[in-house]
């Protein structure tokens, strides 16, 4: 069985991206910031890529965006995502969050 590596990044960077916003909180975090964060596993991470997760994670009630009128991006975790990253509720699938082992 072949490994899909494009769903293996998505769900990897929806993952990092709930990571950084937990670490963010209560204030939250600029997108610069998140896909900084990002392309210390993916170099090649783009701003659009980014986006595109956040909006996944946001239509899962998991984070909330808001959209500048400048044009940046920025998020903070719902309650139900604080949740997710720290494991207090099971994760659906399409976050690639690893298995806790403590």
């Amino acid at each position: 069985m072949a490994i899909d590596m494009a769903k293996v990044r998505r769900e990897t960077i929806r993952w990092q991206i709930l990571l950084t916003l937990n670490n963010a909180r209560p204030l939250g975090s600029w997108e610069e910031v998140m896909l900084s964060v990002i392309q210390a596993s993916f170099p090649d991470a783009t701003p659009l890529e980014l986006r595109r997760e956040l909006d996944y994670l946001a239509d899962r009630k998991l984070v909330e965006i808001r959209k500048d009128p400048s044009g940046r991006w920025h998020g903070e975790l719902t309650r139900y995502g604080v949740d997710v990253a720290e494991y207090t509720v099971d994760c659906d699938p399409g976050i690639a969050r690893p298995a806790k082992y403590w």
